[in-house]
């Protein structure tokens, strides 16, 4: 299949443009710099579009419309509290995504966050109400409902394919693990960090890779699909395993950061979708 990627060269992008192409798949990679682009090392493999949807818009009577178009492009991040993800991206990915369907794309395949689920306890399900509490998980959340309503009138294949927690090589600089890897490296002593107690849901990005490949290829799983593990883990342990598979030995000062005021104490993925069609879990 042709499949077109956008944010291409972002943390999960340039994942799934390198699993895509595992896969046998032709793959049209979007994204804003193709100097980014070119330090990939799929780049010669891909036919790579240098574009910023939020500068410009995409004239899709200009392109070959793809089988399948995974949309990742989300600028902004991890800036979950800023009005601009409602007041800029979610008009600019609408009208992009609108257009898609419009210009003939059968099969939407879109990123989604586990911040639309909002301050809600326990285990998440994908039939779920949602009551996002932040821009973020609002704009995504507004996004994928306006989807919904376009395909009463232009039916497509859409799948919401919610994201909780990731980790891997590319991740943002300061994300956790990147922080604590880069404690390690500098041969510090301490490692400052919330108290940890709080209970999230993580994978593997070749794990997050393997799910939107999976995906393309099972349209039948409509809808929102949870791309989860389903186990708890605390960010302690998160941290602790971290430690272990790098045999790195540093002081955790817990308590230091609070916790964010954002999520609750404990929230992970149900998942039912991809559980049903077949998909393991690293």
């Amino acid at each position: 299949m042709k499949v077109l990627v956008t944010g291409a060269t972002g943390f999960v992008g340039r994942h799934v443009v390198s699993r895509l192409l595992a896969s046998g798949h032709t793959v049209v990679a979007m994204a804003r710099s193709e100097d980014r682009a070119r330090t990939l090392p799929w780049f010669e493999r891909v036919e790579f579009v240098a574009h910023d949807l939020q500068s410009a818009a995409w004239d899709w009577q200009k392109s070959a419309i793809p089988d399948v178009l995974i949309h990742l492009a989300w600028p902004g991040l991890p800036n979950y509290r800023d009005f601009f993800h409602i007041g800029k991206n979610l008009p600019t990915n609408l009208h992009f995504l609108e257009a898609a369907v419009q210009a003939g794309v059968p099969h939407l395949l879109v990123a989604g966050t586990c911040l639309e689920y909002g301050m809600q306890y326990g285990p998440l399900g994908e039939e779920m109400e949602t009551h996002p509490f932040t821009p973020y998980g609002f704009a995504k959340d507004a996004l994928r409902k306006s989807l919904e309503i376009l395909q009463r009138r232009n039916p497509f294949t859409l799948q919401w394919v919610r994201l909780f927690y990731m980790y891997g090589e590319g991740q943002n600089p300061n994300s956790l693990l990147s922080q604590l890897d880069r404690a390690l490296d500098e041969g510090r002593e301490r490692f400052e960090m919330s108290a940890g107690d709080q209970l999230r849901d993580y994978l593997p990005i070749e794990t997050i890779a393997r799910c939107f490949d999976w995906a393309t290829t099972h349209p039948d799983m409509n809808g929102v699909i949870n791309c989860c593990s389903g186990k708890p883990i605390s960010v302690l342990d998160l941290v602790r395993q971290h430690l272990a598979r790098r045999n790195g030995e540093i002081q955790l000062v817990r308590g230091y950061y609070p916790y964010p005021d954002y999520e609750p104490m404990a929230f992970w993925g149900v998942q039912e979708k991809l559980r049903r069609t077949g998909f393991i879990i690293d």
